[in-house]
Formats: structure tokens, sequence, C-alpha cells
């Protein structure tokens, strides 16, 4: 009976650290997936989100190009209580219009500490790089000193004179000289989430170990039951030896 506790305990050992190596390949799996998003070569804007298509999931998160003509500087937003690097300010919400389409794409052009005046915008066309996002939830009041609580994209269609697209876009180091590049600091993109088939095949491993862990777990628990009730069986059927008298 010994052996038997001690092989259970084996291989319990042996499966929840399995288990748990398959866990921990799964984890690297998702977080390497999450980061390969932005290590990808950039698309084309049309060739991931049209101008009246919502963003899809596979979709958010990975690196477009986008070519087109910035409105002027005072249709601008200001996006206030975002902080970087613990400090607060403002991101600069700039509509870019895409001549593609006639469609404008809001795009965040930087982040700064001042709220007047608004920063100047580059003249004629540009070709900008960054990752898309949704859109925010939140008002979408506009006040007259250009703020906006969110980037709340259908609540500023009827302030930027045409059609928006239905994401925005955190811009990238640009290539070319920004009027505003003293006054702007990149805003670093987040990381996006992982596909949910990252690593599934580790995750599956994981789990088969640890329900085969669980599995011997009833088995022991089961024969250790039936040797106690053998036992008690035997004691009671034993013949009772008589005491002298």
């Amino acid at each position: 009976m010994l052996a038997l506790h001690a092989l259970l305990i084996l291989v319990l050992l042996g499966t929840a650290l399995l288990g748990w190596w398959q866990w921990d390949a799964w984890r690297s799996e998702q977080a390497d997936n999450a980061t390969e998003l932005l290590g990808r070569s950039p698309v084309a804007l049309s060739d991931a989100l049209g101008p009246d298509d919502p963003p899809a999931g596979e979709d958010i998160g990975i690196p477009v190009v986008a070519e087109g003509r910035y409105a002027p500087a005072d249709e601008q937003f200001l996006v206030p209580r975002r902080n970087t690097d613990g400090k607060a300010g403002y991101w600069v919400l700039s509509p870019l219009r895409i001549e593609e389409t006639g469609s404008s794409l809001l795009v965040v052009r930087g982040w700064t500490a001042q709220a007047s005046p608004l920063p100047p915008v580059p003249t004629g066309p540009v070709r900008e790089t960054g990752v898309l996002q949704p859109g925010e939830e939140g008002s979408g009041t506009v006040s007259p000193e250009r703020m906006v609580a969110a980037v709340r994209i259908p609540a500023l269609v009827g302030q930027t004179g045409g059609d928006l697209y239905g994401a925005f876009l955190l811009r990238m180091q640009p290539r070319y000289a920004d009027p505003a590049a003293g006054r702007l600091e990149p805003v670093p993109p987040p990381v996006a989430g992982p596909a949910w088939s990252a690593g599934l095949r580790n995750l599956a491993y994981a789990a088969q170990w640890w329900v085969f862990g669980g599995f011997a777990l009833v088995l022991w628990w089961r024969m250790c039951v039936d040797r106690l009730a053998a036992a008690r069986l035997e004691d009671a059927t034993e013949p009772q030896v008589p005491s002298p008298t």
C-alpha cells in the first residue's frame, strides 16, 4: 500500500509539472503572437479597412499606411487626460483626408502638454504609418477649445465635414519634416491582444496532463476505498473464538 501512495505522489508531481510546462509554453506563444502584430510590414489602409466598414478584430493593432492631406489646423481635436511617462497632457487628433476615398481618417499625431495653440499641420500630401485602434466610448461633445473627452468616432462625424473611417490611427514616428515635431511626442501603441488560436495545442496538452493527474487521484481514492471495504468485510466475517469460561 505504501508503494501505491508513493507512486501516486510521483504521478501527481509529474503531471503537475508537465501541465505547468505546457501552460507556460501557451503563455509564451500568446505573448509572442501579440508583439508579432506590431512587427508586421505595414499594409495599405484600403487593404485593412474601408471607409464604411466597421473595424474587424484582426485589423486592430496592425501597422497600416495611409496617404492623404490633413485638414486645417483649426479642425483638429484635443483629447485631454492622456498621460505619458507620468505627465498629464493631450492627444492631438487630426483628420487626414484620404484622397482615394474622400473620407477622413482620424490620426493621433502625438502627445502634447500644451492645449493652446493647436499645433500646425503638414501642408500637401503626406504618407502616414501607424496602427489602427477602435473608437472609444465616452462623450463626443466638442468644446469651443476643440477638446473632446474620447475618440468617439460617430460623434465626431459632424465636426469634420465628411465621412470618417470606423477606426483611428496611432501614428508612428513620421518620415517627413512635421512642422509640429518640436511640440509632439509619439504615443506608443498598445500591444494588441493575441489570436485565440495562438499556442492552443500547448493549452490542450496542459489540460490533458492535469486531467490525467486528476484521473490518477480518483483511481487511487477508489482503490483505497475498495481496500478499506474489503478489510472491514474480512474482519466482519472472521469467526469469533469463544472466550474460555
